[in-house]
């Protein structure tokens, strides 16, 4: 096996929760707030997710929750990450939980790349615009390269619209996709994507 090789396949077994652990702390450090803390989900956090996302949805007129379909992650969170393939993650402020963002498993696109998603990105108004969003974006993205991605996915409810923004702004572009979830709330979400084999969020941040 090449150097190259051995790199690519060390590097795809990197644990996305210790690149995400590492580069969203330290990006905690230089937000100036104090009392956040990373960890990982546990199924305990199933009414504090369902109430920061739910919140959300109606803060954006998106329509009900739905327990039984399109969030029936919700119930125990930890439990369905784990039988999803995916790493989720919360942010608390001393004590309350006020952030989620999750990263979904490894997967071919369209296109036959290797591809991971970003899921339940989420934060609550009170930490909003002090620069939470990007560290946990660009965490995410950080670790999905580290586990041999050359993309990060986002689909999103066409509602969020400064979900849009922000992602448009870290890089992202819409790909022109979208898909219709049939739930409760008729949900119509748009599909983004960020290239990772071309450098690191910063090279494609606008402005």
């Amino acid at each position: 096996m090449s150097e190259a090789a051995q790199g690519d396949a060390a590097a795809a077994h990197v644990p996305a929760a210790h690149v995400l652990a590492a580069h969203v702390l330290a990006a905690f450090s230089r937000l100036g707030r104090d009392g956040l803390t990373l960890r990982a989900v546990s199924d305990t956090d199933g009414p504090a997710l369902t109430a920061l996302i739910g919140a959300a949805y109606d803060e954006y007129a998106c329509g009900p929750l739905d327990p039984t379909g399109f969030d029936d992650d919700l119930a125990a969170p930890a439990t369905a990450a784990s039988e999803r393939g995916r790493d989720w993650w919360v942010v608390t402020e001393r004590g309350t939980l006020v952030a989620s963002a999750a990263l979904g498993g490894l997967h071919a696109d369209g296109a036959g790349r290797p591809v991971r998603e970003i899921h339940r990105l989420y934060l609550a108004p009170a930490v909003r615009g002090i620069g939470l969003a990007t560290a946990l974006v660009t965490g995410i993205a950080d670790a999905a390269r580290a586990c041999g991605a050359v993309a990060l996915e986002a689909w999103s409810d066409t509602r969020l619209v400064d979900a849009h923004t922000r992602y448009l702004a870290l890089g992202f572009r819409l790909s022109g996709a979208s898909r219709e979830l049939n739930d409760p709330a008729c949900t119509c979400e748009l599909h983004f994507t960020l290239p990772l084999d071309r450098g690191t969020i910063a090279d494609h941040r606008d402005g």
